[in-house]
């Protein structure tokens, strides 16, 4: 679909279903797009969570929740969304 392969500023949200287990493959179309600014994952197993956080290309990975954030911390993209994050090294 378009909307998951572009990246809109909204209020917007992509739910994608996915066959039971199939982690890798929600990787995959998860990370086939060209941008990577945020992304979200929502499960109750914090292990698959964790997993998943650690593989997707997103500069900020939510986890059970979305856009909950403190100025803080270090921003930035992956791919088309950004080079780098402002805060870091």
């Amino acid at each position: 679909m378009y909307i998951a392969q572009e990246e809109s500023f909204g209020p917007v949200m992509v739910i994608s279903k996915f066959k039971n287990g199939d982690v890798d493959g929600v990787l995959r179309r998860a990370n086939s797009t060209e941008y990577g600014l945020a992304s979200g994952v929502f499960t109750k197993d914090i292990s698959k969570a964790l997993y998943i956080s650690e593989k997707l290309e997103a500069g900020t990975v939510f986890i059970n929740t979305y856009n909950k954030t403190d100025v803080a911390a270090p921003f930035g993209g992956f791919k088309q969304s950004g080079f780098g994050k402002d805060l870091g090294k």
